[in-house]
């Protein structure tokens, strides 16, 4: 997929989602969800699902933060935006946790933020 495409369908969820429309959570998750797409676009794509429905955006955001082509930063952010569903949020960080080829510092974040979800109240499963 070119850029440019992602680019266009990545303006397209916004203007779905500025105008209220209940398609721009289908729009940002397909986007987020699009392995072939820019991971920028797809981290954008998560937030934006994000701030329209936090617990349907935990599953997008949980596949960019297990996928392996991710930079580690972007993964690690994907993990943290995935929090509105704590079931997601722990496939998330345990994905990154537990990979090897991760840095040292982002895993050890990535358990962190695992012990505080263990630590705290069920909020969705």
């Amino acid at each position: 997929m070119f850029e440019d495409d992602d680019d266009t369908r990545a303006e397209a969820a916004r203007m779905l989602a500025e105008s209220g429309s209940p398609a721009a959570v289908e729009a940002f998750r397909s986007l987020a969800m699009d392995a072939g797409v820019d991971e920028s676009v797809r981290l954008e794509a998560a937030r934006g699902l994000t701030e329209i429905d936090e617990r349907a955006a935990a599953e997008a955001c949980c596949r960019i933060a297990a996928d392996e082509s991710v930079d580690e930063s972007v993964r690690l952010e994907a993990a943290m935006l995935a929090q509105g569903d704590t079931r997601w949020a722990t496939k998330a960080f345990s994905a990154i946790a537990t990979d090897d080829s991760v840095d040292d510092s982002v895993r050890l974040e990535a358990a962190r933020m695992l012990a505080e979800i263990d630590d705290r109240p069920a909020r969705a499963h």
